[in-house]
């Protein structure tokens, strides 16, 4: 797993969006130190299949974001911080 410091650029929605993402997978890093690019899965952050319904759930709690398990779009969805960041802030009600 790759880490560098808070001076990533995460935008503010990433920086809300990495907390509670870290919280609801129990990811035991601080949000900050999560690279906006970085994979989320596999060799980036590392996590799995569970931790995408885990995902799904919290954004649509939080943001208001329904994601579809069998959305062809997911795997881009899903890539990184900062794509999952970009289909909420374009989806979100309001």
């Amino acid at each position: 797993m790759t880490t560098v410091s808070a001076s990533h650029d995460q935008t503010p929605l990433e920086r809300e969006l990495a907390a509670h993402l870290t919280e609801a997978v129990q990811l035991d890093m601080d949000p900050l130190d999560i690279d906006p690019e970085m994979p989320l899965f596999g060799e980036g952050l590392g996590l799995d299949s569970i931790d995408v319904l885990e995902i799904a759930l919290m954004v649509n709690t939080q943001y208001g974001v329904k994601l579809e398990s069998h959305d062809d779009d997911n795997r881009k969805i899903f890539h990184s911080l900062r794509s999952l960041a970009h289909h909420i802030s374009t989806h979100r009600p309001g």
